[in-house]
């Protein structure tokens, strides 16, 4: 016990100098092992659980790969680094599938040359290959609807009536905008529906699937892929294959307004020409 003379104050100060800096060791070494732990959990659970950190970067297949180099060289100023979409230019391309890009991309509407009411159909600027590898980077980037894989027409061999109801489901949702003869016509503001005349299997099912300019969507809901199959089955059996089913003079298939016109003026003249001659006999 020290006295309370100045050398004993000197003392006591002394020594709680001596001990401060003690306390600042412990709590500075207290904090070194608290983070040493962390990093030592850390570690263990980057070992550990690696997926945690691999769902962030997805690696992409080689035609994906392949694809993208294609995107960011051709498609990248209108739909954005990331298929984002860029506005005023072009829509966001996350979630619309590979079907949407082998429909747009393989029938030559992408990419555009000006922004008009439609895309117009036009020689492709992507051969097959580079299409497929445009639509799987796509696929794998945001995920949506596929073309499947196989036959997309329906052997009569195998069911008979496929032909006589792909006809019907053509009839009661694709001939309002295609026409009964599949030539397709003009729609509401500036848009139209296009012939279906040269459209191939993929074309025709990527379009029931994607719902290109003013079509609606046709997914498995609305048509099941059976009854998808029917319709192509019906266009290139029917309306393809064989082109005047309704004879020599089909006045292109456009339907009544076409034919109307035309007995019109032909049934006119051939009356014109009866009265005249008979007139002229009289």
């Amino acid at each position: 016990m020290t006295s309370d003379t100045p050398a004993g104050r000197r003392f006591r100060v002394f020594n709680r100098r001596r001990s401060a800096p003690s306390r600042v060791r412990r709590r500075l070494g207290a904090a070194a092992r608290m983070l040493a732990a962390l990093a030592l959990a850390g570690g263990v659970y980057t070992a550990f659980a690696p997926g945690a950190f691999a769902e962030d970067t997805p690696q992409l297949s080689a035609s994906a790969q392949e694809g993208k180099a294609l995107f960011d060289n051709s498609c990248i100023s209108c739909h954005g680094r990331n298929a984002e979409g860029v506005e005023g230019r072009g829509p966001s391309l996350i979630g619309v599938g590979s079907a949407s890009v082998e429909f747009q991309v393989g029938t030559g509407r992408m990419p555009m040359t000006r922004q008009e009411a439609q895309a117009a159909q036009k020689p492709p600027q992507f051969d097959k290959a580079q299409t497929k590898q445009l639509g799987q980077y796509i696929q794998e980037l945001g995920g949506g609807p596929q073309i499947p894989t196989g036959d997309l027409t329906m052997s009569l061999e195998e069911n008979p009536e496929a032909l006589a109801a792909g006809g019907e489901l053509f009839r009661l949702n694709c001939t309002s905008c295609h026409g009964f003869g599949g030539g397709g016509g003009a729609l509401s503001s500036g848009k139209y529906a296009p012939s279906l005349h040269d459209a191939t299997t993929e074309e025709i099912y990527a379009a029931m699937l994607s719902g290109p300019q003013n079509m609606p969507v046709f997914g498995d809901n609305e048509l099941t892929p059976d009854q998808k199959r029917e319709i192509i089955t019906y266009v290139k059996m029917q309306l393809q294959e064989d082109k005047d089913p309704g004879g020599l003079f089909n006045l292109g298939r456009y339907g009544p307004v076409t034919e109307g016109l035309a007995i019109f003026v032909v049934g006119i003249t051939i009356l014109v020409f009866a009265a005249l001659w008979i007139a002229g006999k009289s």
